[in-house]
């Protein structure tokens, strides 16, 4: 299979498709984050998809410290919507030291790392725990809040884990 030698589409490309011709010249090869950002057309529409990225990137990291509201899906919609607004926020999404590595690895082979799975399976399992334990009285709501943790366990150990975190 022969590869392409072209640069990838800079930052400053106003041409939207530019990056979809980067695709077809990486056919075959892994995805690069350049090879997966299709912008829109409209100037308004791209800045529209930045803020709401933004937003999803603001909720991603609310969840990461609070324990019911999930960080990876606001990560995933904030990278989508990056792709399709901004190469530069896409970039700086897949290169982020804490973000990065889960979105590359979903993207890539629909996986996550290791330990971001055994963190959130602990997180849920202690969080899930506490509250049960402590904080909640009622027979039906502690039942139901241990199925839907065990419903949330089992849906994090059926997504395929990875051990790779680098770029």
């Amino acid at each position: 299979m022969e590869t392409s030698t072209s640069s990838p589409p800079d930052s400053g490309s106003t041409d939207p498709g530019e990056a979809t011709r980067e695709i077809i010249r990486n056919e075959g090869q892994a995805p690069t984050p350049d090879s997966e950002v299709h912008l829109l057309g409209s100037r308004w529409a791209r800045w529209a998809l930045i803020g709401l990225g933004t937003l999803f990137v603001g909720l991603g990291v609310l969840g990461a410290v609070l324990p019911l509201l999930p960080t990876t899906p606001f990560l995933l919609l904030a990278a989508a919507c990056y792709a399709r607004g901004s190469v530069r926020f896409y970039r700086w999404l897949l290169n982020n030291r804490f973000f990065g590595p889960s979105i590359r690895a979903w993207r890539r082979d629909r996986s996550m790392p290791v330990k971001a799975k055994r963190t959130a399976i602990i997180l849920v399992v202690v969080t899930f725990g506490i509250t049960v334990g402590f904080f909640v009285t009622g027979l039906l709501a502690r039942v139901m809040l241990v199925s839907l943790a065990a419903g949330i366990v089992v849906i994090l150990l059926r997504i395929p884990a990875t051990d790779y975190s680098g770029p």
